[in-house]
């Protein structure tokens, strides 16, 4: 099991470090608590896993290698961003909190997997350096799936904890809309991320 002490700590290292998951998932918890996000939580590593998978059989080095498709993969993903910027943008400057908002469903979350760009970086150089060289290879795929999603729910899981922590001290306006300038400020920084 000496092998797959490389692929944990590159796992929690990818994993731990802010994106665009773990900033909406801080942004979640402040905003709707940690049971609610739960869902969101568990859609990220189940949709994380299934590209982890994919990767390993080869798409996922498909898709890097043709243009167009990561070009598309890119485009989705800033969309996508700036959306969910122009959102909290909107909850930064209305007076009052809107009631009728929910946090994202366990299967946006892992669809939203398949436009993040940092999600397909970790899982494809996961794959190409990590991947155990254990016989037979559908062990050495499982084990590599297994170690990395173990480590990424709770990494992922400290973001969510620490914007429902928050969530109690945001309590004046003023100091919600000071966190969601600077929640958006980052998520426009993660969406212009994906083109560097």
């Amino acid at each position: 099991m000496e092998p797959l002490i490389p692929l944990a700590m590159f796992a929690f290292v990818s994993s731990i470090t802010p994106g665009p998951n773990n900033i909406m998932l801080t942004s979640s918890g402040i905003r709707f608590g940690f049971r609610r996000s739960v869902p969101h939580l568990l859609g990220i590593t189940f949709g994380f896993g299934v590209m982890l998978l994919v990767c390993a059989l080869g798409v996922g080095a498909l898709i890097l290698a043709v243009p167009a498709l990561h070009l598309g993969m890119k485009i989705a993903g800033s969309g996508y961003l700036i959306y969910l910027a122009w959102q909290l943008r909107r909850i930064a400057f209305k007076q009052s909190v809107v009631t009728d908002q929910r946090p994202m469903t366990f299967f946006a979350a892992a669809l939203f997997q398949a436009a993040n760009p940092k999600a397909w970086v970790m899982a494809v150089t996961g794959v190409a350096a990590f991947l155990p060289t254990v016989q037979p290879v559908a062990l050495a795929i499982g084990l590599f799936c297994l170690v990395f999603c173990a480590i990424n729910l709770p990494c992922v899981s400290v973001w969510l904890a620490g914007g429902s922590a928050l969530r109690h001290y945001l309590t004046q306006p003023k100091w919600q809309r000071l966190f969601c300038i600077v929640m958006v400020v980052l998520t426009l920084y993660s969406a212009a991320a994906i083109w560097l």
